[in-house]
């Protein structure tokens, strides 16, 4: 098993991936995103918009935002992710060998 390593990231550098132009505009015009990027932005401004309509950067609108993103993340995976990983549990068979 290769070591886990960090070297392929870049010092300074935005971990926002950022899409081009016309990703965007389609984006904007009721689009739906294609890739992991595309999906990043979408939910990207429509945190930007939540904070705008709230009045701006104050803690308790950021701290709303990362309550919403952290509940959805946890939502998602405990309704489609674990699921999921259950039935490849069944099909591939457990790496767990303590629970056995």
């Amino acid at each position: 098993m290769r070591p886990f390593s960090l070297s392929h990231f870049k010092l300074n550098s935005y971990a926002m991936p950022y899409i081009d132009k016309d990703a965007r505009q389609r984006l904007e015009e009721g689009g739906e995103p294609e890739t992991a990027g595309e999906l990043n932005y979408v939910i990207s401004k429509i945190a930007d918009r939540y904070l705008i309509a709230k009045g701006g950067l104050r803690y308790a609108n950021i701290n709303e935002v990362i309550g919403a993103l952290e509940c959805a993340k946890l939502e998602f995976y405990r309704r489609i992710a674990a699921p999921y990983e259950d039935t490849k549990i069944e099909s591939a068979g457990d790496v767990y060998e303590v629970l056995e």
